[in-house]
């Protein structure tokens, strides 16, 4: 889903995770754990969760744990992916 986000989506290993970044600028990772998957995003404490599937307390990083055991609300990880690229995008045009 993160690739699909845009044309200029590229993915480079950073610390030995897949993040998603347009031109330099990171907005997404993904992290595999032995019990888990984590889905994060740079900015994601400026995000909308309705769903309330963010994780974390820092200044700006939150994450997505997804669980083999918990059902994923994929409608509402589309909308915080849709929410960091189009974050970033702004942030990259907007200056």
């Amino acid at each position: 889903m993160i690739r699909t986000c845009g044309d200029e989506v590229r993915e480079l290993l950073h610390d030995g995770c897949p993040t998603a970044c347009l031109g330099d600028v990171a907005f997404a990772y993904v992290n595999v754990f032995a019990a888990h998957v984590n889905v994060g995003f740079f900015q994601g404490a400026a995000f909308l969760d309705p769903a309330r599937l963010l994780e974390g307390n820092g200044k700006r990083m939150r994450h997505v744990k997804l669980r083999p055991e918990t059902r994923l609300n994929a409608e509402a990880l589309s909308e915080l992916i849709a929410a960091a690229y189009a974050d970033i995008k702004s942030r990259i045009e907007n200056g």
